[in-house]
């Protein structure tokens, strides 16, 4: 025998049915709402063809400002390696036109011209002893008072610097420690070349030398810019 199947009994509650429709139908306008709001947003920030056309504008005038900016720049280098080989030309030519006019004077003074001369210091040149303070020096001597016949006598020199802040003068027994006290002997008709070596003390700047000849000609003194004495390359050999 079957069961008699039961009957539930449910009030019906026309108010519930609606607050239900009424959820549903709010959750459909929200999310037509929010494609609504992509939709719009997306159309918003996609450019159009006329911004599209300024940014290629826009990057093709920045590659064509660059590119002038680089030959721009490039000149300009091209012009400050120009006008740097220039100045060094015109040193290198003032430099030769000094030489010579210092071989002129001393080829002059060894004619002598219309005017004898007598003793004098044509010329002084001091070069660095690598690995100490030593120095060696030459000095040119000319005369052309005595034409043909020999002059001699001895040639010594003097420094004058700066050490530990105070002027200071190094007479020549000092600098040559005890060696040739007397000078160093000269003896020509015209020319000659003197060299020696002396020994700086540490810490000593030179910037004046004294030199000092003194024989038959006479006595002579001429004293040098050190700056302009110094411009030999330095030299691995003492003078003897």
């Amino acid at each position: 025998m079957e069961p008699t199947p039961s009957l539930v009994i449910r009030r019906h509650n026309p108010a519930q049915d609606r607050r239900r429709w009424l959820m549903l139908g709010a959750a459909w306008l929200g999310s037509l709402l929010l494609a609504a709001v992509l939709v719009a947003s997306y159309v918003t920030r996609a450019p159009n063809t006329a911004q599209l056309q300024r940014l290629a504008d826009s990057a093709e005038e920045i590659e064509s400002l660059k590119a002038r900016v680089a030959v721009l720049t490039r000149s300009e280098q091209v012009a400050k390696a120009a006008l740097l080989d220039v100045q060094q030309t015109l040193r290198e030519r003032e430099e030769e036109v000094d030489g010579l006019r210092a071989d002129l004077a001393f080829y002059g003074r060894l004619v002598g011209g219309g005017t004898r001369e007598g003793l004098a210091v044509h010329s002084l040149s001091v070069q660095p002893v690598r690995d100490s303070t030593a120095w060696n020096f030459t000095v040119t001597l000319t005369q052309n008072f005595k034409r043909g016949q020999d002059i001699k006598g001895r040639l010594t020199l003097d420094l004058e610097g700066i050490e530990d802040g105070k002027l200071r003068r190094i007479e020549w027994k000092s600098l040559t420690q005890g060696q040739q006290d007397a000078g160093i002997e000269y003896r020509f008709k015209y020319f000659q070349q003197v060299g020696g070596t002396i020994m700086l003390p540490a810490g000593f700047m030179p910037n004046r030398v004294v030199v000092r000849v003194d024989g038959d000609g006479g006595r002579v003194e001429q004293e040098f810019a050190w700056a302009d004495a110094n411009k030999g390359e330095e030299t691995s050999d003492v003078s003897q």
